[in-house]
């Protein structure tokens, strides 16, 4: 389905363009989407305090960041992105910074597991209102063939609050207190959300997609509800790209929420340490590589659609031998070194989908199907990941108290292969639908 392009949001919203105001808007997206991100790993990056002063389990640190969060932050996105298809999309993203700001302040006043679990759970509620309306805003902002390289730099937001959540959380941890670390990054997001309606204007849906003359013939501003969601999960090519994108999540939310537990109870680590070094390779890793993935999408894409998926699928089968080196080595230092790589490869499946699906759908529905992407991505992902990784480090701990995280870890292994699958059938599918003119050569 190729894009169709609609008339504008409104009389007040303002024309886009990929010049300045492109780039501020992109800016200030990105710079929430990295306060969503860093509010969001601040749990993995301090489980070990965490659990010294809740005293919780593995299990229970699974279930915080995985199916607790991703209930909330899932299934509120589609509601949030139906409401922004059809409203101001920057008043919401706004709107749910203050909201998760909010709840990650209430994080750190926590004093027990449940208090922890519904802070954490508004936390998701929030940011279930930041990513998809900003996915729309920026394809708005930017014409198509410079959609990737935008979106590629927009999603260098979770590295970067990785690694900022990393050198901050676990500096203000070893210094003070896990619990300064969260009200700390709650309190900046609170600022952000009051400057961002008057930072980032409302573009126009679909005003870079096409001409007026073909704008003037489109489609109803307003796409139904049910309407998107039937066209979304009919569409074999979306579908197998959330479904993709979701079963590597399990391995990329699953290793996140439990690396520095594991690179500080079984490899030795400390706080200290994980500040700086695992700090530099989140931001290197993953952040080289999500930048590098927009670039490789936009010129790929070029010559054929089967870029999307043959691109995922190749890093992945890149990054399973090096993540098995990962998981074994002897010593943290080592174990670093070989996390370079996975950490760079395996992100390159969230440029893909993101670009794939936001140009497959009509601007009036490109909110609702970027949260329809989310949702099952990331419930799949998020909800399953860290929650199957905390529940078989617990199972294994009564047979394997020394070494249970890195067990839980390596089966994870047959969920590469699952993922690779998947991305290579989606190739399959966007070879079908595209001409033999545009095939790579």
């Amino acid at each position: 389905m190729s894009a169709t392009p609609i008339e504008s949001g409104g009389p007040s919203a303002a024309k886009p363009s990929a010049g300045g105001r492109a780039w501020v808007a992109l800016g200030v997206l990105w710079f929430i989407y990295v306060l969503n991100f860093l509010d969001r790993q601040l749990l993995s990056i301090l489980a070990k305090p965490i659990q010294d002063a809740l005293h919780i389990t593995d299990g229970q640190l699974g279930l915080l960041g995985g199916l607790y969060f991703a209930f909330f932050y899932c299934f509120i996105a589609i509601p949030v992105g139906w409401l922004a298809d059809r409203t101001n999309r920057v008043a919401v993203v706004s709107i749910a910074c203050g909201v998760w700001s909010a709840a990650t302040i209430a994080c750190g006043l926590s004093r027990n597991f449940g208090q922890l679990a519904v802070s954490r759970m508004t936390v998701g509620f929030g940011e279930a209102g930041g990513v998809p309306p900003s996915y729309a805003i920026i394809t708005d902002y930017f014409p198509p063939g410079r959609r990737g390289m935008a979106l590629g730099i927009y999603n260098l937001g979770p590295p970067v609050g990785a690694a900022l959540g990393i050198a901050f959380g676990a500096s203000v941890a070893a210094a003070f207190s896990w619990r300064d670390a969260f009200i700390a990054i709650g309190a900046v997001g609170l600022v952000v959300a009051l400057a961002t309606p008057f930072l980032v204007k409302e573009p126009r849906r679909g005003g870079l997609d096409a001409s007026p003359a073909r704008a003037a013939s489109a489609a109803p501003a307003r796409a139904g509800f049910w309407a998107t969601v039937k066209m979304f999960f009919s569409t074999p090519a979306l579908v197998l790209a959330a479904l993709g994108s979701g079963v590597t999540q399990i391995v990329t939310y699953g290793l996140g929420n439990f690396a520095v537990l594991f690179l500080m109870r079984e490899k030795g680590m400390t706080l200290n340490d994980v500040a700086l070094w695992y700090a530099l390779v989140v931001a290197i890793g993953m952040g080289g590589g999500i930048f590098a993935s927009g670039w490789l999408i936009d010129r790929y894409t070029r010559r054929s659609k089967t870029a999307y998926a043959l691109l995922p699928a190749m890093s992945l089968a890149l990054a399973l031998p090096f993540y098995i080196a990962f998981v074994w080595a002897p010593s943290w230092p080592l174990a670093l070194a070989l996390m370079l790589a996975p950490n760079f490869l395996n992100y390159f499946y969230l440029s893909s989908s993101v670009a794939l699906v936001q140009e497959e759908v009509r601007p009036n529905q490109r909110v609702m199907a970027g949260a329809l992407l989310l949702l099952v991505m990331n419930f799949i992902g998020m909800g399953v990941g860290p929650t199957y990784v905390g529940a078989a480090s617990d199972f294994f701990r009564a047979t394997h108290p020394d070494n249970s995280l890195q067990i839980a870890l390596y089966t994870l292994i047959p969920v590469y292969l699952a993922a690779i699958g998947l991305f290579l059938w989606l190739a399959r599918v966007l070879g079908r639908n595209t001409p033999k003119a545009e095939t790579v050569r």
